[in-house]
């Protein structure tokens, strides 16, 4: 099994942001295969058990904000006995534009404080990260403030192509092996294009 983990922050008011990109990425695979959401007081995680792509997998968004995300990780893969190497994470990256995405093994946590609490519990950066970007805030907005800020109008309409270019990542690491989901994800240097949309 696979545990399946997007980073965010708990509650509607961070629902459609930036930094919510990880679950807004699980949320879609959850709702085109079936998967139904619980909250699951143990792990303080919203999880939902089942079946992508012929894998039996674990979606896991942890409901302890974005600077202790490992927390939940860490319940989750010590009651599931799961090496860090079975994780998969997905995450907002700031040092990426809109629209591209980068599949990593064993990087460190370059800013990013969800990353940062994940080594901590886990005692490992093994795991496999999708590196979805975001984009750099123009002129004078700080980082915390863009990443916290909802998803532009245009972006919101890009944001299902690529999601759907993302689960062809997925299934092909599900199915084959990171490589495989690299080689497709990192040849690619920004989709959807704008010309395609």
């Amino acid at each position: 099994m696979r545990l399946l983990l997007g980073l965010g922050n708990p509650g509607p008011e961070y629902h459609h942001t930036r930094h919510n990109v990880g679950f807004l990425f699980l949320d879609f695979l959850a709702s085109r295969h079936g998967i139904s959401w619980k909250r699951e007081g143990k792990w303080e995680a919203g999880v939902g058990k089942g079946e992508l792509w012929g894998q039996q997998v674990l979606l896991a968004k942890p409901l302890t904000f974005m600077n202790r995300s490992g927390l939940a990780a860490a319940r989750i893969a010590n009651f599931y006995r799961l090496e860090p190497s079975r994780l998969v994470v997905f995450h907002d990256e700031l040092d990426l534009p809109f629209g591209s995405c980068r599949v990593a093994q064993g990087r460190g946590a370059g800013g990013h404080n969800g990353i940062r609490s994940l080594m901590e519990h886990l005692g490992s950066r093994d795991f496999v990260r999708f590196r979805i970007g975001v984009g750099r805030p123009r002129g004078e907005l700080p980082a915390a403030g863009y990443v916290l800020a909802p998803f532009a109008p245009s972006e919101r309409d890009r944001l299902e192509r690529l999601f759907v270019f993302l689960a062809e990542g997925v299934q092909l690491l599900l199915q084959r092996d990171e490589k495989a989901a690299m080689n497709l994800i990192n040849a690619s240097p920004a989709w959807p294009s704008e010309e395609g949309l």
